[in-house]
């Protein structure tokens, strides 16, 4: 039983109100709602001790309480969270998806390599067999001939073919595809972490996961990437800057969110050094692996042909026995040395160092382009992320700027790279 007591308003004589409400006792729990009383008594007693006793209609309590107990609530969830919880999802997937891909595409490559180099092996044996064995053998002859033949065409198919899809430069495309997808989940985590994203952080996550779906594609049909392009081009994995461009206002005051104009001058420097010695140092490492590994594609394939041609003249002389044995050999030789070094995943390695550079020198240089400091990350925590990823602390950081800009007021290149990680 509840009881309260009012004061006496604008009455004469001073009275006590005591009210109770009655409900009824609390039933076995059950799935069905609980009835409430019709009426509710409101017992007021007044100090000379008369009592009165006033009926009250429970439609104004009973609406309050179902309102209260049995209304649903409403959804209080922000929307742009629950889009980035569904991209999430899907990036984790990808995670997975170009993991596994990527372990079979290593696969590929060791069981092609061997197959290959045995196949080539095999048929130069037999070759050196055919080669010993006189011509009044006949059937014999006939057989290592056609076999070696058989074998050296085999072997310069399936090294057409994997030198056409380069299987190490693909595991090493989806082991890069892994990285860059558990860089972006973690980063999608940390903007969920900070609370209150934006429809503009939704559209920013969405754009980058396409991105990357189109830098490192899936399947190897129609849209695998160009294993042998007319020059190095670095990797591209991040939304154009027109996708992201950001509306530009006047220019206001840049000691604010910790920039200064030295803060900026600092990373023009370092944007310097990264384009004139980091980038044009992978590019040119790039071009020279992207030549060994058009040399070799070509001339593996060209060799175990030239001694598939050579064995089918097996028994004509010393000469034409010398062909396919010396072909074979050489051959087997450069499958060894371009797949099992994997000249294809270096070629892919550079291309995602020069990506690297790219990426970050456009972040410097789209961050300098907003004139609002305030619209731009805090300068201090972007100055720690550019050391930070270049392998360098903050100091070492300034000191090379510094070293770069009386470089160039004496007019000569800087003789130290950007980068210390790579």
């Amino acid at each position: 039983m509840a009881s309260f007591q009012t004061t006496p308003l604008l009455s004469s004589s001073l009275t006590k109100i005591n009210a109770s409400i009655r409900l009824p006792n609390p039933s076995p729990p059950s799935y069905s709602v609980p009835k409430l009383p019709s009426t509710t008594t409101l017992r007021v007693h007044q100090l000379n001790g008369s009592k009165h006793t006033i009926p009250l209609e429970n439609n104004v309590v009973t609406t309050h309480i179902y309102q209260h107990l049995f209304t649903p609530t409403t959804n209080k969830s922000n929307n742009p969270t629950v889009q980035l919880y569904a991209i999430l999802e899907e990036v984790a997937d990808r995670i997975q998806m170009h993991a596994n891909i990527g372990e079979q595409r290593n696969n590929w490559n060791t069981l092609l390599l061997n197959s290959v180099n045995i196949i080539t092996l095999t048929a130069t044996a037999m070759a050196g067999v055919a080669a010993v064995t006189t011509a009044d053998a006949g059937a014999p002859l006939l057989a290592l001939k056609l076999s070696s033949t058989l074998l050296f065409s085999a072997a310069t198919g399936m090294s057409l073919i994997m030198n056409k899809i380069q299987p190490s430069q693909l595991a090493e495309e989806q082991r890069n595809a892994t990285r860059l997808f558990k860089q972006l989940h973690t980063q999608i985590q940390t903007l969920i972490a900070i609370g209150n994203p934006t429809e503009k952080d939704v559209k920013s996550s969405m754009e980058k996961v396409l991105a990357l779906d189109r830098a490192y594609p899936l399947p190897l049909l129609g849209a695998m990437l160009d294993k042998f392009p007319a020059k190095y081009e670095p990797a591209v994995w991040w939304p154009s800057s027109q996708s992201q461009r950001r509306s530009r206002t006047e220019e206001s005051k840049r000691s604010k969110n910790g920039w200064s104009e030295e803060l900026e001058k600092e990373l023009r420097e370092v944007m310097k050094v990264i384009k004139k010695k980091d980038s044009e140092e992978y590019e040119r490492l790039g071009n020279i692996a992207l030549k060994v590994s058009k040399s070799l594609a070509i001339a593996g394939p060209l060799l175990s042909g030239i001694a598939a041609v050579g064995s089918s003249f097996l028994g004509n002389g010393s000469l034409a026995a010398l062909v396919p044995l010396l072909a074979g050999s050489l051959a087997s030789a450069v499958n060894a040395f371009e797949h099992g070094g994997q000249v294809g995943m270096v070629f892919e390695m550079y291309r995602n160092c020069g990506g690297f550079f790219t990426l970050l020198e456009e972040t410097i240089r789209e961050t300098l382009e907003e004139k609002d400091s305030e619209k731009r990350e805090n300068g201090e925590v972007f100055e720690m992320k550019v050391a930070i990823k270049l392998g360098r602390s903050v100091s070492e950081l300034r000191r090379l700027a510094s070293k770069s800009a009386s470089c160039g007021m004496e007019g000569i290149a800087v003789d130290e790279f950007a980068s210390k990680l790579f």
